[in-house]
């Protein structure tokens, strides 16, 4: 399968974008690296490790990390906090047995070949490694999905192929896990209702491009304003405080 096939076509990540828009991200994770409960020496891969702002962390508390992100920009930034980083296709690991495990936040849904990217991981992973992740679930921005996709359904654009998320229920990526060789130990869906602190539109420019690839600039702003009034019945306060239907899945399984 080529790159193309299964990463999202249009989404560009740019690090101080990133910073400004989803700082929550990386906040949001302290749970799942609980979950994971790094301990001195072990080594662990961060896969999809974004600005490295828990990479970071996963170091500070004395393992041997390695982040991983397809996106050079995000690679560069988590170097400039001292944390060894490399550019890498999460379809595509290059790892053999050299992990004690793999941790993952915010990152799997943008890979839309998950089962590569398991196999991948399992490959990673020592006997008896641990894989612990959080991502969206589904039913994640759920509102957000639907208003942008009858916004480009309005002016005659099919939505098909612009869905750039993988979204799974439990029992449908524990199966998955479990086919690849994993024993899940835990798996939950978590409604997560997520302030947006720069508001929708902040959001959309960052996370949304997907919907709006090789359309032309007006009307991608065409698009993103009527997405905008479409949500404002359900995300707003009314007041200008946006918040974000997030539904994220936490797992955590071993090989």
């Amino acid at each position: 399968m080529s790159h193309a096939s299964h990463t999202p076509p249009g989404q560009q990540w740019n690090a101080s974008q990133y910073a400004e828009h989803a700082d929550f991200v990386p906040t949001l994770g302290n749970e799942v690296l609980k979950l994971l409960a790094p301990q001195p020496g072990q080594r662990i891969l961060d896969l999809g490790c974004g600005n490295g702002t828990l990479t970071e962390r996963i170091a500070q508390l004395g393992a041997d990390v390695l982040g991983v992100d397809a996106s050079e920009d995000m690679v560069a930034t988590t170097r400039q906090r001292g944390v060894t980083a490399r550019v890498v296709d999460g379809h595509q690991l290059p790892f053999d047995h050299e992990f004690d495990a793999v941790f993952s936040n915010a990152a799997l849904h943008w890979m839309l070949d998950p089962q590569k990217v398991l196999a991948g991981v399992k490959r990673a992973l020592k006997p008896g490694g641990r894989f612990v992740a959080e991502f969206g679930g589904h039913g994640n921005v759920a509102a957000i999905c639907t208003a942008l996709i009858a916004s480009l359904q309005f002016r005659g654009i099919s939505s098909h192929g612009r869905h750039p998320w993988y979204f799974p229920t439990t029992q449908e990526y524990a199966h998955l896990l479990q086919t690849v060789g994993f024993h899940v130990d835990s798996i939950e869906l978590i409604p997560r209702p997520t302030p947006l602190p720069t508001g929708i539109a902040g959001w959309l420019r960052t996370f949304a491009n997907p919907f709006l690839h090789g359309l032309e600039e007006d009307l991608q702003e065409a698009i993103l304003d009527n997405t905008i009034s479409l949500l404002a019945h359900s995300l707003s306060d009314g007041q200008g405080h946006w918040t974000a239907d997030y539904v994220r899945l936490r797992v955590s399984a071993h090989v």
